[in-house]
């Protein structure tokens, strides 16, 4: 959302997104920033004061390439803030920089160390290249990903002609989410969709995310958000074939049986620890 318009924060809440991002970047422009930053700082301090486990509250600064993105984490780094969101990050020097800046506003504040996530936005072919090092250069990025939405950033920098199938993508969202799954950043995000209206081409989009590996996708409008979270939740036949999965694994072990045919399927306690990752994932362990 851009950062002027947080009166449209109960929009996204009403429409049941886990997060929004509050923008004072590309969404804003420059001679209404000092405006937005007073209103997002303001809509964090509120944050601050609700009850946890709600929706979470992200800040995407400008660039750290001058002094206003600099002023901008010592408004938005406070309680109340979930993460930063980076963009144009092209080497993981960029994201030590952003992680110094963050650490001594966090110190400023209060906050434990660590407090706040970053997300760096990998929007050029030296960052997409460098995606395993940009997503291990602090413990404090998550969410790292590859949005591939088209016209932007990342359409330019690597030359694509984008389609709605995401075939001429496929193999750089698949290699980014691989080098975030080694540097062990959590929660790997993709997107995104820009066509509001077009929900049937969201979820054929959202579905090939999911079936890459990626755990969530970020959205561009309030609509968006019931078609991504039906498609990266698991249904409830899901949830309860892994926990009777999980159930006849274990119960074979007691037994002294390490594989066993379950379902018409060989399994044993690889495919265990896979679902016991889904139930714990989304809060079934």
């Amino acid at each position: 959302m851009p950062g002027l318009r947080t009166d449209w924060l109960p929009k996204a809440r009403a429409a049941g997104a886990d997060a929004v991002v509050l923008d004072l970047e590309d969404a804003v422009p420059a001679p209404d920033k000092p405006l937005a930053r007073a209103r997002v700082a303001e809509a964090v301090a509120e944050a601050a004061a609700e009850p946890a486990g709600g929706m979470a509250l992200f800040v995407r600064v400008n660039p750290l390439d001058d002094w206003t993105a600099a002023e901008e984490l010592r408004a938005v780094v406070r309680p109340g803030l979930a993460g930063v969101v980076l963009p144009k990050v092209h080497t993981a020097a960029d994201v030590r920089f952003a992680d110094r800046l963050i650490g001594w506003c966090e110190h400023e504040h209060g906050l434990p160390a660590g407090a706040t996530t970053l997300v760096p936005l990998l929007e050029s072919a030296r960052a997409l290249h460098d995606a395993y090092d940009i997503a291990a250069a602090a413990p404090r990025v998550a969410y790292v990903g590859a949005l591939t939405a088209p016209g932007g950033d990342v359409e330019r920098a690597v030359g694509y002609r984008w389609s709605p199938q995401g075939t001429e993508t496929l193999a750089l969202r698949s290699r980014v989410l691989l080098d975030v799954r080694a540097a062990g950043a959590p929660g790997p995000v993709t997107g995104l969709w820009t066509d509001i209206a077009d929900l049937t081409g969201l979820r054929a989009f959202a579905e090939q995310n999911r079936a890459l590996g990626y755990e969530g996708m970020m959205a561009v409008h309030p609509t968006h958000v019931p078609v991504i979270n039906e498609v990266f939740a698991p249904t409830p036949e899901e949830v309860d074939r892994c926990a009777r999965l999980v159930a006849a694994v274990e119960a074979a072990q007691r037994d002294g049986v390490g594989a066993l045919t379950f379902e018409g399927r060989m399994v044993d306690e690889a495919m265990a620890e896979t679902a016991r990752a889904v139930l714990a994932r989304h809060g079934h362990g």
